[in-house]
């Protein structure tokens, strides 16, 4: 029979793709690769995120230039603004890797092949990229924290809720996610007012992803997490987050490749050790996480719209199953960044 070599390229691309759909959280975020970036200053890439711009009024029927009208008024220029868009500065953090040594008789003998190991690599370097992305949705300080257990309010209610606050923030509605542990995830399919326990299982899982979906309602896409602790959820759109991979340079003095899939990118080594007879197998990526935060636009007394003083992270809010009251902007406190965010959405003010 003859032998048909593989070329490591093929290898690292199963490996890329098979990475891909391994992930769940790491995939609800937003992908950036640093490919178009190599040589940044301090390990840092910028990301672009969108600018806003506040609209104006004209005052009808003003006179003329310099001579008032009926009703005192003069004609004045109209005022212009300036459009920018921002900046998030996503650093890389972390090289997430996966180092393993290979006899001749385990190659031969026992796996045949490189086709198992680097399953068993990939998915190490997954569960690295999806601890990291968990830990980054756990520190997020996050402007509202909604009460799974408040008096009066079941979890429909919650979802309700949730999804009034991304309203009031100006989250776009197309993208949102909705985070759940696995009391949650309990919890959700055990309520018959939501009926979800009829969407597991009916489509086929083609990744980690889709078999972690338990169904969609009020706009959000439902997924569970393992990795999330237990009484936690979050609601997000998918531009809540970003999260960036990298595959490092690939060295000419060895065997091997580098591959991305729907913008998720690694690197595999392979070389022979002579003096004890081994191969050597390294899989690795370059990861980063990142939240992004946006000017707002308010409207003030006179019908003026204006582009808030401060950055407000509004794209996703926290959801405790646990909790009996819900966490909002304190609008009479000493942080004027909350007052501003109360002021602009009105967030933090019962709600009839």
């Amino acid at each position: 029979m003859a032998h048909t070599p593989v070329k490591p390229e093929k290898i690292a691309a199963t490996a890329a793709v098979a990475l891909e759909q391994s992930l769940i959280v790491p995939a609800l975020f937003q992908r950036e690769g640093i490919d178009q970036y190599k040589g940044a200053e301090n390990d840092t890439i910028n990301v672009k995120v969108e600018g806003v711009l506040p609209f104006r009024t004209y005052d009808w029927r003003s006179g003329q230039v310099g001579t008032p009208n009926a009703n005192g008024g003069v004609r004045k220029a109209i005022e212009f603004d300036e459009y920018a868009e921002k900046t998030v500065a996503v650093s890389f953090g972390g090289n997430i890797y996966s180092a393993v040594k290979l006899t001749d008789e385990q190659r031969d003998f026992d796996l045949n092949g490189w086709a198992k190991l680097m399953a068993k690599q990939t998915e190490a370097i997954g569960r690295g990229l999806e601890r990291g992305a968990v830990d980054t949705l756990l520190n997020e300080d996050y402007a509202v924290t909604l009460a799974g257990a408040k008096s009066g309010r079941d979890l429909r209610g919650v979802l309700i809720r949730a999804r009034e606050v991304l309203n009031r923030f100006m989250v776009p509605q197309e993208g949102r996610v909705l985070v759940v542990g696995t009391a949650w995830e309990t919890a959700l399919l055990s309520d018959d007012k939501l009926n979800l326990s009829g969407n597991v299982g009916e489509q086929e899982a083609v990744s980690a992803l889709r078999e972690a979906s338990i169904g969609r309602r009020f706009g959000f896409d439902i997924v569970v997490s393992m990795e999330v602790p237990a009484d936690a959820a979050f609601a997000l759109h998918r531009s809540a987050f970003i999260f960036a991979t990298g595959a490092p340079t690939l060295p000419q003095s060895v065997t091997g490749g580098t591959a991305a899939h729907n913008g998720v990118a690694l690197r595999w080594l392979q070389d022979y050790d002579a003096q004890y007879l081994t191969d050597r197998s390294v899989v690795n990526t370059y990861k980063g996480f990142r939240s992004v935060k946006d000017q707002l636009v308010g409207v003030d007394g006179t019908g003026q719209a204006f582009v808030s003083q401060y950055e407000h992270f509004v794209r996703a809010i926290k959801l405790d199953l646990d909790a009996t009251a819900d966490v909002l902007p304190d609008s009479d406190g000493p942080d004027a960044a909350q007052q501003e965010l109360f002021n602009i959405t009105g967030v933090g003010a019962p709600i009839a």
